[in-house]
């Protein structure tokens, strides 16, 4: 009988030994150094589960989104919790990543907290990795789902200068992982999981979806987006959150041919409603009725300047489409595969006084002619960053040339042909400091001698005095052949689109340039662009497509 309760005792001991659950807390270091004000990973190991998370999450106060992942034994299934939201959350799970870890098992040793550990080294995405583990604690876990077959992980080390490392090792009666994770969560296949997270951690405003940009008159507006100029104009208001010092925003555009093979002008802007008379106005009453520019060359120009009554459109992102992705990708060339979409993308968080907290029109234009035209989706996203490049608390518009009624009657920028150029006064309330002039330029004319295929130097004077001269040119076209397959091929064996243009490239973004102003003070002040605008060859003219916005912190 005495042996019989002696035996039942040393089992449950047993039993109780190898259930029992350790707490590990990790810290990270960086060349030897210990990173501040970090979050230390905290691993819950036992027998049959290991739980990562973090030292604010076991503390229930992390902030959303965040993740909790869990290696079930034996079968060293790993089962990933993301909590998007407050009562939002997913999960899925991956059962053969961990069998497929090849580690080189070496005989190098070290004391890690006084345990033996043992490393295993093995390459990630060309980074080297060394794991130290021990077999001491009779456990397999670690802080991440590296080496969960080799043992307990204690220290992860990359390339020899980043390493994660245990600093603590304690028993625990119990984790409280249920306080966390109570209740039944749904899942959701890996790639699913991956994307829903990954969007979680931004703000995304949706402007427009799959919206076709045609030359129709069929093309009317609804209920949520206005087209204009025949349907080479679309619209929609969107509030913006508040946007703080630490965030970023992005534009994010992406376009197909939907029957035009040609490579066009684009542009995602927003219109200013400051003034008493807005870009918007035009749309609804005809182009004419913006203020007119004149420089002496015979022309009018509506719209194309600020004055105090009238801020022209500021330009987010300009592109232009490539000669016919997607509609046209039936056209066969040996050893090419065409690409399908024209992604563009474009940080401009320099812009973010302007559009923090406000409501305001965002519009898409593309000049075509043809009535299944493009179609586009457009997104802009707003992220948590610690990089801040741009603190500038001033946006002011200047001017812009880009025709954006042009099949409303907007003319083409050909004020260029003289001296004057584009010539706008301004006024400061205030002394403004760091100011910039950013500044998008492209050239124009598609013949031989056109101004889009000769380089010509941009002059910016600054109260009459020359500020900043440069040749806007790109020769780097030909990186674009995939998406061009409706291109034109030449017998000297280019393509159009290899050829270089004046700051463009079908199926490219062209970058604003940042022009240094210095310090402004309080006042009237002038800018004027002088362009170099080649001469007219019959019905074929050059034309220069610029905007200005000023930039600076008052």
């Amino acid at each position: 009988m005495f042996k019989s309760i002696l035996a039942s005792f040393f089992i449950c001991l047993s039993i109780f030994s190898f259930s029992q659950t350790y707490e590990i807390q990790y810290e990270s270091s960086y060349n030897g150094k210990v990173q501040p004000n970090q979050n230390p990973i905290i691993v819950w190991v036992n027998e049959n589960e290991n739980f990562i998370l973090n030292t604010k999450i076991k503390e229930q106060k992390s902030d959303f989104p965040f993740e909790i992942s869990k290696i079930e034994k034996p079968s060293n299934t790993i089962v990933s919790y993301a909590f998007l939201k407050p009562n939002e959350a997913i999960s899925t799970s991956d059962k053969e990543s961990i069998a497929k870890q090849e580690f080189e098992l070496t005989t190098q040793t070290k004391k890690i907290l006084g345990y033996n550990c043992k490393k295993a080294v093995t390459k990630i995405n060309s980074n080297t990795i060394e794991v130290w583990y021990t077999n001491d604690l009779k456990l397999k876990g670690g802080p991440s789902s590296l080496g969960q077959n080799l043992g307990m992980v204690l220290q992860v080390e990359r390339n020899g200068n980043s390493a994660t490392t245990a600093v603590s090792v304690k028993r625990i009666k119990t984790s409280g992982i249920e306080k966390i994770i109570n209740k039944n969560i749904p899942t959701t296949d890996l790639l699913s999981y991956r994307d829903l997270l990954w969007k979680s951690r931004f703000t995304t405003l949706n402007v427009f979806e799959n919206e076709i940009i045609n030359f129709s008159d069929q093309s009317k507006s609804d209920e949520n987006i206005k087209r204009f100029a025949n349907g080479t104009i679309i619209l929609k208001k969107i509030k913006f959150p508040k946007i703080s010092q630490g965030e970023n925003i992005f534009v994010e555009l992406k376009q197909q041919s939907n029957g035009d093979a040609y490579d066009r002008t684009g542009t995602v802007f927003f219109i200013p409603e400051e003034k008493s008379q807005t870009f918007f106005d035009s749309l609804e009453k005809g182009v004419k009725t913006l203020p007119v520019y004149e420089n002496g060359n015979g022309k009018q120009y509506y719209g194309v300047i600020s004055n105090q009554n009238y801020q022209p459109t500021v330009e987010l992102m300009r592109f232009f489409t490539s000669f016919g992705i997607n509609k046209f990708n039936h056209i066969e060339l040996k050893d090419k595969t065409w690409q399908t979409i024209s992604p563009f993308r474009q940080d401009i968080t320099e812009l973010k006084p302007s559009l923090s907290e406000k409501e305001i029109w965002i519009g898409t234009f593309i000049g075509n002619y043809d009535k299944g035209g493009h179609k586009v989706s457009l997104d802009i996203t707003i992220h948590n960053s610690e990089q801040i490049v741009n603190k500038n608390n001033k946006v002011i518009p200047l001017f812009n040339t880009t025709n954006i009624m042009e099949m409303a009657g907007q003319d083409y920028a050909t004020m260029f042909n003289n001296d004057k150029g584009l010539f706008v006064e301004f006024n400061l309330e205030k002394d403004l400091k760091n100011a910039q002039l950013r500044y998008i330029t492209t050239g124009h004319g598609g013949w031989e001698n056109g101004d889009e295929f000769i380089p010509k130097a941009n002059s910016i004077y600054l109260d009459g005095k020359l500020n900043f001269s440069f040749t806007p040119w790109r020769t780097e076209c030909g990186s674009y052949r995939l998406f061009n397959p409706a291109s034109g091929n030449f017998p000297d064996g280019l393509s159009s689109s290899d050829l270089s243009r004046s700051n463009w490239c079908p199926g490219t973004v062209t970058n604003p340039n940042f022009i240094s102003l210095g310090e402004l003070k309080a006042g009237k002040h002038t800018i004027q662009v002088r362009i170099p605008q080649g001469e007219p060859e019959g019905t074929s003219f050059s034309a220069w497509n610029i905007s200005g916005v000023l930039l600076g912190t008052e």
